[in-house]
């Protein structure tokens, strides 16, 4: 997936946002891949969905949040 206003393919805070806002499934099964091989990343999950948990609506978000959680957990 391209990401609005970002001219590069590295999962930053910004990046993983746009993606877990505005992504597809394929966006975020890429996603998923790359938290799986990179543990560090579920932490940056964590660090952009806890803001939005105030939003009833940000429903991704708590989707994110509870499996980045889950797999933290785990690790």
């Amino acid at each position: 997936m391209r990401h609005r206003h970002l001219n590069h393919q590295r999962f930053t805070l910004a990046a993983i946002n746009d993606i877990i806002s505005r992504g597809r499934w394929r966006d975020w099964v890429e996603l998923r891949q790359a938290v799986l091989s990179d543990r560090m990343l579920l932490d940056k999950v964590i660090q952009v969905c806890g803001p939005r948990l105030s939003d009833p609506y940000a429903q991704r978000h708590y989707f994110w949040m509870h499996y980045a959680e889950k797999h933290r957990a785990a690790a």
